[in-house]
């Protein structure tokens, strides 16, 4: 039997010998040269930074579409790495010229029972379907099917990289009724955090606001937004979730808003959204035992 062949690593730098002059023994790379237009405009572009911001999707599912070899520039197949300047180079995705539609962005009450997802082989309904636009939307982030409340529909696919990405450390929060009393015990465990098959989920804050005869009503503060994630770490707690809204986004309040219905975002609030992304760090932060609404509480750190 021939010999299996050698698997090369794909890391960088990784299974290539040095060479015995001692140097890094690294080959220079040629970029490919930025075009000077006047004040920045034409300059060339990763071309998943171009396709997401045409509202293709995010920069990893066009990051998907050159992988498959379904973008062209200037009749060329582009590879991962690739630039183009998107004001004098003619590029296209799946043979169509790419066009520069006006960028869009709503805000969406999700009623229960709509999925967040684009492509749905089970027919079921979409929050795409409840946003008539001439322009293909897709949700930032994810609400699961039983879940209600605040979400974002764009066109814009760097604004929604911007907005979802967990290094951002945008707060969300929720208001959730679980079955039974919670106890303090299962606060603290919440804001200390709870391990899932992906890491440990912690709440930055966790607030009682009701308590019912068979229910408790929390408001749980999150700064990112694993598959389920509300569900799962109460379900360890031995509580079932009956309901869960989203009642913000950073500094977007659901507010009023009837269910099902949507609204264009203001100039002012989409500008909101990308300073809160932008500098995470600069956030007030809440003193520890305080809430945002001056009810002494508990809170925790980090997620």
């Amino acid at each position: 039997m021939p010999p299996s062949p050698k698997r090369r690593d794909p890391r960088p730098g990784k299974g290539r010998k040095k060479p015995k002059d001692g140097s890094s023994g690294r080959r220079a790379v040629r970029r490919p040269a930025r075009s000077s237009g006047a004040s920045g405009e034409g300059s060339a572009q990763r071309v998943q930074k171009v396709l997401a911001a045409a509202g293709l999707g995010s920069r990893r599912q066009c990051e998907e579409l050159i992988i498959e070899g379904r973008v062209e520039i200037d009749g060329k197949t582009a590879e991962l790495g690739s630039r183009a300047d998107p004001m004098r180079q003619e590029i296209r995705v799946d043979g169509t010229k790419l066009a520069r539609p006006e960028r869009v962005y709503y805000a969406l009450n999700k009623p229960p029972g709509v999925v967040c997802t684009n492509h749905d082989p089970a027919g079921r309904a979409r929050v795409i379907d409840l946003v008539p636009s001439p322009s293909r939307l897709f949700a930032i982030g994810r609400l699961d099917r039983a879940s209600e409340g605040l979400i974002l529909l764009t066109n814009d696919g760097e604004f929604a990289n911007t907005v979802a990405h967990p290094r951002h450390e945008i707060e969300k929060i929720y208001r959730v009724i679980v079955a039974g009393a919670i106890e303090d015990a299962s606060i603290r465990k919440l804001l200390k955090g709870i391990h899932l098959a992906e890491g440990v989920a912690r709440a930055k804050s966790v607030r009682i606001r009701k308590k019912h005869k068979q229910s408790t009503e929390l408001e749980l503060v999150l700064a990112e937004g694993r598959n389920r994630e509300i569900r799962r770490v109460l379900a360890r707690l031995g509580h079932k979730v009956m309901r869960i809204r989203r009642i913000a986004i950073g500094p977007l309040r659901l507010g009023e808003m009837p269910v099902g219905a949507y609204r264009p975002l203001a100039k002012r609030e989409i500008a909101a959204m990308k300073a809160a992304a932008a500098r995470p760090d600069d956030r007030p932060r809440t003193p520890r035992g305080v809430q945002r609404d001056g009810v002494p509480g508990r809170t925790g750190e980090g997620l």
